[in-house]
């Protein structure tokens, strides 16, 4: 379990204004009472140590490729599918695969204090449990993690289940403490990138592909908690 932990976010003006051409490089610091903060700006001081960096045009170069990619290959996929608002039965060989690394689905939703429901919905969403999956834009694994956000988290293989699942939940934990634990933008953030949710002020980016992405996760998260009030996205 996670202990008291306070996020202090520290973003000027760029995180909040809907749409702008300049984008902010991304800091995480933590200091020597676990406290997290998430800065524009490097911060100064011996007591405050850089847990990752990430730098502004990299991020929306990567998230750029990582939207276009994907929204070729996932729109030839959708063709001739139906929408549904409930989750699609599970199939066999599906809670198969999640039942093989339910074990560390609930170890890292532990460690991060995350709801193993909304890590299963996550993978369930981005790689339906196939831990060889890579999707056209080069994300690998269970979770889908990017090569630049494997190596932020320290995931020498993103076909490892272990170290795949500890990688992204690490991620989706600093995106949800990044946004006041709102599962809905640290969804949207997994998916375009924190950039992306800063850029258009801290809200879903009006891309169908994320809008989609996070319906989805939020249909299947309230599948794994069925007598939970569900959210919808919009």
């Amino acid at each position: 379990m996670r202990g008291p932990l306070k996020t202090a976010l520290l973003f000027a003006a760029v995180a909040v204004t809907p749409v702008t051409a300049v984008y902010a490089d991304v800091f995480k610091y933590v200091d020597g009472s676990g406290n997290v903060y998430f800065t524009d700006t490097p911060l100064k001081g011996n007591r405050y140590k850089l847990e990752w960096h990430r730098e502004a045009r990299k991020l929306v170069r990567e998230n750029q490729q990582s939207y276009i990619a994907d929204k070729t290959g996932r729109r030839i996929a959708a063709r001739g599918r139906v929408r549904s608002s409930k989750a699609e039965p599970v199939s066999k060989s599906m809670a198969k695969r999640r039942a093989s690394v339910e074990h560390l689905v609930r170890a890292n939703a532990r460690r991060y204090g995350l709801s193993p429901a909304l890590l299963h919905a996550v993978i369930r969403a981005e790689s339906a449990y196939k831990h060889t999956a890579v999707s056209h834009a080069g994300a690998q694994g269970l979770m889908q993690l990017m090569p630049a956000t494997a190596r932020r988290y320290g995931v020498g293989d993103s076909f490892d289940p272990a170290q795949n699942i500890r990688g992204g939940a690490a991620y989706l934990r600093d995106l949800l403490d990044m946004f006041d634990q709102d599962v809905k933008l640290a969804v949207a953030g997994y998916n375009a990138g924190e950039g992306a949710v800063l850029k258009y002020g801290r809200s879903i980016p009006p891309y169908s592909e994320t809008q989609n992405y996070v319906r989805k996760v939020l249909k299947y998260y309230g599948a794994e908690r069925p007598s939970s009030f569900i959210m919808t996205a919009r």
